[in-house]
């Protein structure tokens, strides 16, 4: 069995954050209406995709109806079919779109994980949440060995990926990489971090992330991937 499989394993049985369990255990009971006949997930979220990927692809959390619901992370809702449309695009998925977990997906030099395994109410985990589930992102972090470009989808994955990092003795260049969408920055651990807006509706309804500005930062990827 393979590292990553340990640790998503541990992962799905993490009980380490209360307000966070009671939360999606309710999800998962209450559901929503046109979800009433699913089973839900209702459990952390482990990461997915391809153990010997070069691009890593960092989330925030998963969506109470969405990962939550299905039990692989971006998968069946709004911001997942922006991002898995777009990984098929650029050669990372095998198909544009990511329903529920026997759907037939599957990524190509390509993982996924978030900052935070269980989906937390508003989208909006705790301080101590983020501490509790730093330790996932970071030995993730240590078993993707091939990873030579991280998409941050958001402010707060950008700088929980830099934060996991530091703890784990990297030297982070000065000044400090801030946050904006589109910005690419070469590491000294040989590592291109590039930030993207969030593919949340409340980004992709507003218009301030479209198709365009987001395929260009998987475009970037798929280049940055090819010069390294």
């Amino acid at each position: 069995m393979s590292a990553l499989t340990l640790l998503n394993d541990r992962i799905i049985h993490c009980t380490a954050c209360q307000r966070l369990v009671t939360y999606r255990e309710a999800i998962a009971t209450e559901k929503r209406k046109q979800f009433e006949t699913w089973t839900y997930w209702g459990r952390p979220v482990p990461g997915f995709g391809d153990a010997q990927a070069r691009l890593y692809v960092l989330g925030l959390a998963p969506a109470a109806h969405g990962g939550n619901r299905t039990g692989r992370v971006f998968t069946g809702d709004r911001s997942g079919d922006w991002l898995y449309d777009a990984l098929h695009r650029f050669g990372f998925a095998n198909q544009p779109g990511s329903h529920h977990r026997d759907d037939g997906l599957k990524l190509s030099d390509c993982y996924i994980g978030a900052t935070v395994r269980c989906a937390p109410p508003d989208n909006k985990p705790a301080p101590e949440e983020f501490t509790a589930c730093r330790p996932y992102l970071r030995e993730e972090i240590r078993l993707l060995k091939k990873a030579r470009v991280v998409v941050a989808l958001g402010k707060i994955a950008f700088d929980h990926y830099l934060k996991a990092c530091r703890d784990e003795g990297r030297q982070l260049p000065s000044p400090l990489p801030k946050f904006s969408h589109g910005i690419v920055r070469a590491l000294p651990w040989n590592t291109t971090l590039i930030g993207s807006y969030h593919p949340s509706q409340q980004n992709t309804f507003t218009g301030k992330l479209t198709r365009p500005m987001f395929h260009s930062i998987f475009h970037m990827a798929r280049k940055a991937i090819e010069e390294h």
